[in-house]
């Protein structure tokens, strides 16, 4: 590994301390380093968005040192060069004099895009671009699903049986089948920790009562979607009672006694008797989810399979046989709808 990359994976590692937090800002480290010396003078990261960017944070840690001389930036992702929530990362970087930035990516932002290089090389800044580059990708694929496509970064997940079922045929009273195992039940929450939203159908929702949350793991919970043409929601239902934020129901616009729910959901309405995906995706987008977690139920995650509709798949087999009850979604599966 070139000396330099260590800085830079330094900045890649500090950007993913917030990782669940940044939306719809993406996630970005910084370093500032002594070139003489080799040593790390600073370094900061992006905690929330709102909140200071990761240059301001690196800056603020150098406290009164002249960062003039000897110094060298390093930043997962451009700079900004616009009046956002906080000033522009570019001005400052100048006004503090530092001469050598090192950036992992550009920014496909619109308002930055290749702006804050220029702005830092129009002022004398050297600026070098692309280290880590593909790393830096990875770290920031929701933000940049979102930027470049216009929808989340879509994760579907779900576990069925080894003979392809997610769950027995069953009454409303009756519980679940459990099928992930207790290891995999934490790995799911921290997924959900990962993601800005999480999304269910309204029969999952009447039949399993689940609380989309991530009480298994350490984080914030994920937003919770529901998919739900009649609006046929109970207000009992836990993920109304503990969610961190609103809950999103989309639901036709004819749908009865929407106003009985509008204390405890964001609704939105659509037109035809059929969700549009599309629609649905441009919402969240405008609603600051950027990560979307699609958990269920089958019929839902089918919509999203037949559109060929998400970027990860995260499937538990079980040994569990039951030879009988709902079919676990299918790659190739004929059009439903929503």
């Amino acid at each position: 590994m070139q000396t330099k990359e260590i800085y830079m994976r330094r900045a890649l590692e500090l950007a993913s301390l917030a990782e669940g937090y940044t939306a719809p800002n993406p996630m970005v480290g910084a370093v500032i380093v002594d070139d003489k010396s080799g040593l790390i003078i600073s370094e900061g990261y992006h905690h929330k968005a709102g909140q200071p960017h990761a240059e301001v944070m690196a800056v603020r840690g150098a406290g009164a040192r002249d960062l003039s001389k000897d110094v060298t930036m390093y930043v997962s992702l451009e700079p900004c060069s616009h009046y956002g929530k906080t000033p522009p990362c570019s001005e400052l970087i100048i006004n503090k004099g530092i001469k050598r930035v090192v950036v992992a990516m550009q920014d496909p932002f619109l308002k930055v895009a290749g702006r804050g290089i220029k702005m830092l090389r129009d002022a004398g800044v050297e600026v070098q671009v692309g280290m880590l580059e593909a790393e830096a990708q990875r770290l920031n694929h929701a933000f940049l699903t979102a930027i470049t496509q216009n929808r989340p970064y879509i994760t579907l997940k779900w576990a069925e049986t080894s003979d392809g079922f997610i769950d027995k045929i069953r009454s409303y009273e009756e519980a679940p089948l459990v099928i992930s195992t207790p290891i995999r039940r934490r790995i799911v929450h921290k997924m959900r920790s990962q993601h800005d939203g999480i999304m269910v159908g309204g029969e999952t929702l009447r039949k399993d009562n689940p609380s989309l949350d991530n009480r298994f793991w350490l984080g914030h919970s994920p937003r919770p979607i529901i998919v739900s043409h009649h609006a046929n929601i109970p207000l009992s239902a836990k993920c109304l009672q503990n969610a961190e934020a609103k809950p999103i129901l989309f639901c036709s616009k004819d749908a009865p006694n929407l106003d009985k729910l509008t204390e405890f959901l964001d609704i939105k309405t659509y037109d035809s008797n059929k969700a549009s995906l599309d629609f649905i995706m441009e919402t969240l987008i405008e609603e600051g989810v950027h990560s979307l977690l699609v958990e269920g139920g089958s019929n839902l995650l089918q919509q999203f399979l037949n559109a060929k509709l998400y970027d990860k798949i995260e499937k538990e087999v079980s040994s569990i046989v039951i030879g009988t009850g709902i079919e676990a979604p299918q790659l190739q599966s004929p059009p439903i709808s929503l």
